[in-house]
């Protein structure tokens, strides 16, 4: 059984995101959505209880799915979890630096695993969550660009 990983902060989940997600499903028999608890480069406004609701709300129906918080070292826990792969979403040329790093620094440390890039759907190539985070900030609509769940947490969060 060949299990691959999608690690990310999800702050929030995007439908980019859940393109990738489903992607990944037609490839790997197994694949965990695997959502950092903290980061030291980044402060999530959600709590990690609220992401891994969102995520279980919008893709947990999904068959040979599995949705764990995570901290620390990613190629630990890829290691624990038995997988071969992580995997990681390209939206356009300007990501495929910083990934490049990210794939040789994983594999440094844990030879064993590979790095698969999926690109999600033109429609979602733009997309990230600091981007839908300003649009709701500034009070713009993010129905299209996050499943509802978010929609409405985001408009709570940042009612004005």
């Amino acid at each position: 059984m060949k299990t691959g990983v999608y690690p990310g902060t999800f702050d929030p989940i995007t439908n980019g995101h859940i393109d990738v997600i489903k992607r990944a499903l037609k490839i790997f028999d197994e694949l965990i959505v695997a959502v950092a608890i903290s980061s030291y480069k980044k402060s999530p406004i959600f709590s990690i209880e609220e992401r891994l609701n969102f995520i279980r709300e919008s893709v947990g129906d999904l068959e040979n799915l599995r949705i764990e918080p995570f901290d620390g070292l990613l190629v630990k826990f890829v290691k624990q979890k038995g997988a071969v792969a992580i995997i990681r979403g390209l939206r356009a040329v300007s990501d495929y630096e910083f990934e490049m790093q990210l794939a040789h620094a994983n594999r440094k440390l844990y030879r064993e695993i590979e790095t698969v890039f999926l690109m999600p759907s033109e429609e979602f190539s733009f997309l990230s969550s600091s981007l839908v985070k300003e649009i709701a900030y500034f009070g713009g609509s993010v129905k299209n660009l996050v499943p509802p769940v978010v929609e409405k947490a985001l408009k709570q969060k940042f009612q004005k």
